[in-house]
């Protein structure tokens, strides 16, 4: 139940592309959110983009115009398209997948939305290494 199988990254320059696949169980659906976060060596684990049931997606300021997620709902699979990439993009990165959206207040205004940190399922990390 709510198994998640990533996979993809690898080793580019600068400036280089690559994708990122997720295979999820027959059992997510729906309503579900997805999304990609990432953890770099030393910090914290961070989300960078996600996507909801009707496919909208949103993104960490630090990831949009370079980043694409996308959803195949025929085949249950998440991807994300990694360009433009960056030193600073080095991470494991991780997708992932909860029951759907939840509210979250940031800065006095409260809003449901597929935007937070604590989903239920989890994919294992695939390491993305951007050298320079």
């Amino acid at each position: 139940q709510g198994q998640l199988v990533a996979s993809g990254g690898g080793s580019v320059q600068a400036g280089g592309s690559l994708r990122l696949a997720c295979d999820a169980s027959k059992d997510i659906y729906g309503d579900y959110c997805m999304g990609w976060f990432r953890q770099a060596t030393g910090k914290e684990r961070e989300g960078v983009a996600f996507i909801d049931n009707l496919s909208r997606t949103y993104y960490a300021d630090s990831v949009k115009g370079r980043f694409t997620i996308s959803k195949d709902n025929a085949k249950n699979a998440l991807s994300l398209e990694l360009n433009s990439l960056k030193p600073e993009d080095t991470a494991v990165y991780y997708c992932a997948a909860d029951l759907g959206k939840k509210t979250v207040c940031r800065g006095g205004t409260c809003s449901r939305t597929c935007m937070f940190d604590d989903y239920r399922y989890w994919a294992q990390g695939t390491q993305v290494t951007v050298s320079s």
